[in-house]
């Protein structure tokens, strides 16, 4: 153990420090519903209406499997919760979550078509384990998993105000001066609110291993990969990754909330784990046990791994002239993902702009490809179809992912008497919340519960970014007045606001 479990009274970490972990939750949740299938209390293939009939019906069935392999389509529950106007550290129950599912009336996609990682999912997991075994899933787990295991110090944190001997408290940077809490309040489970130490976390690795608890069977299923409609298969088993590292069979998860962050990988076949648990917001769990992992295992792993699929070995940076690079600048639109991109000019450097305090410098290696500095993925960036003396399309490559391809557009640059028709009252049903879109000092401008205003930024016509978190893109009638907008983040799509009457 290393640094302070509690800053405020200098309590140092050591092996038996409780963390919250995280989304490392999930594969316990897994393991109970896994169980409870193998008790033939459940099938992973029920309609989850069967056990939660609150949830709307969507036209599709959604299974157990879906939830448990993150294909289920329902949007994502933290997202819903602030986009409704809850704050990360308000006291957030497993009946607000259930509140703000059951009003859903539409999916991200039909269950099945794609993988989108979702914690909606792993609550309604615990909520199937409580109905379906007559116990509160805090009991449960308790009983089934973590006493046969010996893992005295863990359990699933429902009650926000228990006191926990020798627990970590959540810590997250402040420039220049120092530290400053990040307070988590969760009273949830299933997604998250696992506490537990790395002594307990050890012996819940060996369980892979000795299948003490679970089984074979049971235990095969938590590792066997999820398919989707299509036959492809992903990583995502049940609560926990699949995946080849540098040639061998690892499986493991992160975690992250407040400044809490967890990774923990297993390799079955060398019989060999790492768990890292911290809470520092900016720690990285993740690099650390994968560092950990090449020194115990380097005699096993390949050291000498092929370039990325999609990625070329980079060759020597070039040099290109301003003149050169004056070509690429411009506004690009990426339909995919629905996002702009600028490509500017600063210093005679290339820079890739998301927004005005995201940026990232392009540095040549061709005279049409450019690797993107200080990320950290490879990722290449590369211009073609040129006309006259513009190229017209970028093409973003990032390792191991399919390339995602922009086209330039003229900016969209809309005058204040032009916003003043976006203005108005809009209410969703789904969230039971009112959003005010007004405009200030030429600035369009978005007011929800308990948040500060958000700038609308124009990226095309109808359509504009809310900082980093979300995309609105407002809707018209047959004779081109503005009634509603749809809200997208990254974990929820769609999401219908009505304009209101005055």
């Amino acid at each position: 153990g290393f640094g302070c479990a509690q800053l405020e009274y200098g309590i140092p970490i050591t092996p038996s420090t409780v963390f919250h972990v995280a989304s490392v939750s999930k594969q316990f949740t897994a393991m109970a519903i896994t169980m409870l299938e193998a008790a033939g209390k459940l099938s992973a293939d029920d309609d989850i209406r069967k056990y939660v009939p609150e949830l709307a019906d969507f036209g599709k069935t959604i299974t157990i499997r879906h939830l448990l392999n993150h294909t289920s389509g329902l949007r994502d529950q933290w997202d819903l919760l602030v986009l409704s106007g809850c704050r990360m550290d308000d006291v957030i129950t497993q009946a607000d979550i259930m509140d703000r599912l059951k009003r859903q009336k539409e999916l991200n996609f039909a269950p099945g078509e794609e993988y989108l990682y979702c914690n909606s999912g792993f609550t309604l997991l615990a909520e199937i384990v409580s109905r379906v075994s007559g116990q509160a899933f805090t009991d449960w787990t308790r009983e089934n998993i973590f006493k046969p295991l010996g893992m005295t110090s863990t359990h699933f944190h429902i009650d926000h105000q228990e006191v926990v001997k020798n627990r970590a408290y959540s810590y997250e940077g402040e420039p220049g001066k120092g530290f400053k809490q990040s307070v988590l309040n969760y009273a949830n489970v299933g997604a998250t609110s696992l506490f537990t130490t790395v002594e307990d976390m050890a012996n819940w690795l060996r369980n892979f291993d000795d299948k003490r608890v679970g089984g074979a069977a049971v235990l095969d299923r938590m590792l066997t990969k999820g398919v989707l409609n299509s036959g492809k298969e992903i990583a995502y088993a049940r609560g926990i990754e699949v995946v080849d590292y540098k040639g061998l069979k690892m499986i493991g998860h992160s975690g992250g909330d407040a400044g809490f962050r967890s990774d923990v990988i297993y390799f079955p076949g060398e019989k060999f784990g790492v768990a890292v648990f911290s809470n520092l917001g900016s720690f990285a769990a993740g690099t650390l046990t994968r560092q950990i992992a090449d020194i115990y295992l380097a005699a096993k792993l390949k050291q000498s791994e092929a370039a990325a699929p999609g990625i070329k070995p980079a060759p020597k940076q070039a040099g290109l002239p301003a003149k050169i690079l004056e070509e690429f600048l411009g506004t690009y639109w990426f339909e995919s993902t629905q996002l702009l991109r600028r490509i500017v000019l600063d210093k005679d450097k290339l820079i890739y702009v998301r927004t005005a305090d995201n940026r990232s410098e392009l540095a040549p290696v061709s005279p049409t490809e450019f690797r993107m500095k200080d990320v950290p993925e490879e990722v290449r960036v590369s211009f073609s179809g040129k006309t006259g003396k513009r190229f017209e399309t970028i093409t973003v490559t990032v390792a191991g992912q399919p390339p995602t391809v922009g086209k330039r557009m003229e900016p969209f640059t809309p005058s204040a008497e032009a916003l003043k028709e976006y203005e108005g009252r809009y209410f969703s049903d789904e969230l039971d919340t009112r959003y005010d879109v007004t405009l200030s000092s030429g600035t369009l401008q978005v007011h929800f519960p308990h948040h500060e205003p958000v700038p609308l930024v124009p990226q095309k016509k109808d359509f504009f970014s809310a900082g980093d978190f979300a995309k609105i893109q407002f809707q018209r009638d047959a004779g081109g007045a503005v009634t509603g907008f749809a809200v997208s983040t990254g974990r929820v799509r769609n999401l219908k606001f009505a304009r209101m009457k005055s």
